[in-house]
């Protein structure tokens, strides 16, 4: 995918997911607190988390296209994997939060001090169309991402994804809490929490990986032996190494050659190397190739 087009497609999952959850943070706090559902509060308090880091992910996205300079020779792409992290930051927060809070008021239910008296059908319908939403929102998000490889459309893909699971917890527990188990209401709340926290724990775990450089490791190498098993030349290939900014690469690679071809002959290896590296594999953004005389020559 051309990085106009990656660009306006990342722009567009974004966007998109913003629009959505402004209008279902706005809806589900209010009916959650018209409605008396402590469950469709924190599912409206996750939403209102999702604007907030979705405003930060739209910033750090628009930064990232920001061509390479002196002092960042591959370019800002790494910014993606950042706003990754910092979307699974956020969701681990809102967690934690809603987590507390839910449990605070089963403790206070069963313990006889609570006042809570149920909630109204509007919240059960608010749940409900909240699934539907992110379903859709899930799909379009996934696809984005798997089509970008943007580590922070794919954090959002996740995020649409498990607040399906969310949206249905507080729908059960508005269900039941609204046939007389008020209890579950509150508890489908700490429900959700969990399910939240979890999804911020893998994000932060992918989004890590980007910038630690984790790459496919054993599957890259397979496919670099495979593309240069095809150059005539070469002789032995020493090290491959590989380097990630954004979805992107970077390969430096070590092939032995004949020690007795000239230096124009050598350059003739490597950059027939660079080029077949470069078409055949996907996101390869740069090759290195250093080449000396085979060891066993």
């Amino acid at each position: 995918m051309e990085n106009i087009e990656r660009e306006r497609q990342s722009i567009l999952a974004i966007n998109i997911g913003l629009g959505a959850n402004i209008i279902l943070a706005a809806l589900k706090t209010t009916i959650g607190i018209i409605g008396h559902s402590p469950a469709l509060l924190a599912d409206g308090i996750n939403s209102t988390s999702d604007v907030a880091y979705y405003i930060v992910v739209r910033i750090f996205v628009g930064l990232a296209r920001r061509p390479a300079d002196d002092e960042h020779p591959y370019g800002h792409r790494q910014l993606e994997s950042i706003a990754a992290l910092v979307v699974g930051a956020f969701v681990m927060t809102t967690a934690v939060s809603i987590f507390w809070a839910a449990v605070n008021q089963v403790y206070e239910l069963w313990s006889g001090h609570g006042d809570y008296t149920g909630a109204s059908s509007g919240t059960l319908i608010v749940a409900l169309l909240t699934i539907f939403v992110k379903i859709l929102l899930t799909i379009i998000t996934q696809r984005i991402g798997q089509q970008t490889q943007n580590a922070a459309i794919t954090a959002l893909a996740y995020d649409h994804r498990n607040d399906i699971f969310a949206s249905a917890a507080a729908s059960v527990g508005i269900f039941f809490g609204r046939m007389g188990f008020l209890w579950v209401d509150p508890f489908a709340g700490a429900i959700v929490a969990l399910v939240i926290l979890n999804t911020g724990l893998k994000i932060l775990r992918e989004s890590s990986d980007d910038l630690m450089d984790t790459v496919p490791g054993k599957e890259l190498e397979a496919q670099v032996r495979n593309v240069l098993g095809k150059i005539v030349g070469i002789q032995e290939i020493e090290e491959t190494q590989a380097h990630r900014f954004g979805p992107y690469f970077v390969i430096n690679i070590t092939i032995g050659i004949d020690g007795a071809l000239t230096v124009a002959e050598g350059d003739h290896i490597a950059t027939h190397v660079e080029q077949a590296l470069l078409r055949e594999i996907d996101l390869l953004q740069r090759v290195h190739v250093h080449y000396h005389p085979a060891r066993h020559a």
